[in-house]
């Protein structure tokens, strides 16, 4: 996960635990597998990229701050490269998908200008603040193809059960959560153009198994759990 440079002993320290220090009894009602929050990231960016007309199969794909790469680890399969990177060399001496490369500096990406198709953020811009915000954000248009695909993945303050998990979970005690208008601000003043905003995580596991479709009418609905922003770069 990225942070400020002062913060990042903190996620090394974390590391052992960080499964653990996610558990708590809330996000328990929504599911008991770990994964199926992972699955939901993954369902949400194929259908947005589909819907911006890009092919999973033909991307590149970088994660920023992937951790111990589980989204790799599930996603990764269906594109054509999957990489990842973090600053916290802990977290990802853990991960045993795909590459993933150490990340020296919040502000610099170790990867090669326009070397990627597809770049995430996945729940990583709660931990950044202030100009390190834009700071990240340029590089990752830096490593992205003329036109290719930022999508920003974070957690909906507006939901007062995401805020609750947030305030009670060790790992965020830094955070400071973003409303989607927010993350959609910092594209574009990044050159981005915003080409989706969508909200997901209305329902249980258990419900979603059975009538997931609804979430799809629900994804414009400024309320879900978390929300993506999908932006292009210029060309």
């Amino acid at each position: 996960m990225v942070t400020s440079a002062s913060t990042l002993p903190e996620f090394d320290q974390y590391a052992p635990a960080y499964t653990d220090m996610l558990d708590d009894p809330i996000r328990k009602q929504f599911s008991k597998d770990p994964l199926h929050f992972h699955r939901r990231k993954w369902y949400l960016l194929r259908d947005m990229l589909e819907g911006a007309g890009r092919r999973v199969s033909a991307q590149r794909w970088l994660d920023v701050g992937c951790g111990q790469g589980d989204l790799l680890q599930l996603a990764g399969p269906h594109f054509a490269q999957a990489t990842g990177c973090d600053p916290s060399s802990v977290m990802i001496s853990r991960s045993n998908s795909f590459r993933v490369e150490h990340q020296p500096s919040f502000s610099r990406l170790p990867f090669k200008d326009a070397s990627v198709d597809l770049v995430t953020a996945v729940c990583v811009y709660h931990h950044v603040h202030g100009a390190a915000r834009a700071q990240l954000l340029e590089e990752m248009k830096r490593v992205l193809s003329p036109g290719g695909l930022c999508c920003i993945l974070e957690h909906n303050p507006r939901n007062p059960i995401t805020r609750a998990i947030v305030r009670r979970c060790p790992v965020d005690v830094d955070a400071e959560l973003l409303p989607a208008e927010e993350v959609s601000d910092l594209l574009q003043v990044a050159g981005f153009k915003t080409v989706s905003t969508n909200y997901f995580l209305y329902l249980p596991e258990t419900i979603f198994n059975r009538v997931g479709r609804v979430e799809k009418l629900l994804r414009k609905v400024p309320f879900g759990g978390q929300y993506a922003v999908l932006a292009q770069a210029p060309r």
